[in-house]
C-alpha cells in the first residue's frame, strides 16, 4: 500500500460511486450484475489521492508506468461482453491498476491476471492485498498467456492490440471467447468466439481508445 493512495471507503465515496453507476446506466449499460460489481469496488483506492475528487467521473486517469486506469464506461462495457457466470475462469491481459480484476472478482469469477510492467505489478500486488482482493497475479508477457493454466472460459485484453494474438486465442476453451480492443490508433471492441478446435468467429462492437500494446510485443508476436 503506497502513501499516495487511500483505501478508506467513506459514505461520501459510496455516494459518489452510486452516482457514477447511475451515470453508466444512463449511458446504456444494462447488465445489472456488472453495475452492482462496479458499485462495490472503491475506484478511488486505485488512484493517486490527487485525483480523489475526480475518481468517480467517467474518465481515464494516469497511473504508474505511463499506463491508465480505464474509464468506468469502458470497464463496464468490456465486462458486459464477457457475460460473466459465477465460477468462470478468466484470464486478464494487463493487470494495470487492478481495478478491472476486482470488478471480475466481485462477480464471482476466478481471475488470473498478467502484468508486464514490474513497477505496476509490485504496486498493484500490494494494493490488492490491502483491499483483500485475491486474483492469481503473474508478472510476465501477457500475450503469451498462461498455457499451463489454460483453457480459460474467457479472456479479456485491456490494451489496444493491432491483431488477435495467436498464442492467446488458443487458450480459450471451445465455446468460450476473448474480448479484445482491435486496432492501431483507435480500437474496435471485438469478441473472438472459439467454435471448435480450429474455428473462430469474430463479432465487432463500438470504437474505443486504449493504451497500445508495446511495439516490441507486436514484433515478437509476428516472429
Amino acid at each position: 500500500m503506497l502513501p499516495s493512495q487511500s483505501i478508506e471507503d467513506s459514505f461520501r465515496h459510496q455516494g459518489m460511486r452510486r452516482r457514477m453507476v447511475e451515470g453508466l446506466r444512463a449511458k446504456g449499460i444494462v447488465n445489472e450484475p456488472v453495475l452492482q460489481a462496479i458499485n462495490k469496488v472503491p475506484r478511488h483506492a486505485f488512484m493517486d489521492t490527487a485525483f480523489l475528487e475526480m475518481a468517480y467521473e467517467d474518465r481515464a486517469f494516469p497511473i504508474a508506468a505511463d499506463q491508465t486506469i480505464s474509464q468506468p464506461y469502458t470497464v463496464a462495457y468490456q465486462t458486459s461482453l464477457l457475460d460473466i457466470k459465477r465460477g468462470d475462469k478468466i484470464l486478464e491481459i494487463g493487470t494495470g491498476s487492478g481495478y478491472q480484476a476486482c470488478v471480475l472478482l466481485e462477480m464471482g469469477a476466478r481471475v488470473f491476471t498478467i502484468e508486464r510492467q514490474r513497477e505496476l505489478f509490485d504496486k498493484t500486488s500490494k494494493l490488492l492485498a490491502a483491499l483483500k482482493y485475491k486474483p492469481k497475479m503473474f508478472f510476465g508477457d501477457g500475450f503469451k498467456g498462461l498455457p499451463v493454466d489454460a483453457p480459460f472460459d474467457k479472456i479479456i485484453i485491456t490494451c489496444g492490440a493491432p491483431f488477435i494474438p495467436p498464442l492467446l486465442v488458443q487458450q480459450v476453451k471451445i465455446g468460450g471467447w476473448m474480448v479484445i480492443p482491435l486496432g492501431e490508433k483507435e480500437q474496435r471492441m471485438t469478441i473472438v468466439l472459439r467454435t471448435s478446435e480450429d474455428d473462430f468467429e469474430t463479432r465487432e462492437f463500438d470504437m474505443f481508445k486504449f493504451v497500445p500494446m508495446l511495439p516490441d510485443k507486436v514484433k515478437n508476436q509476428l516472429k
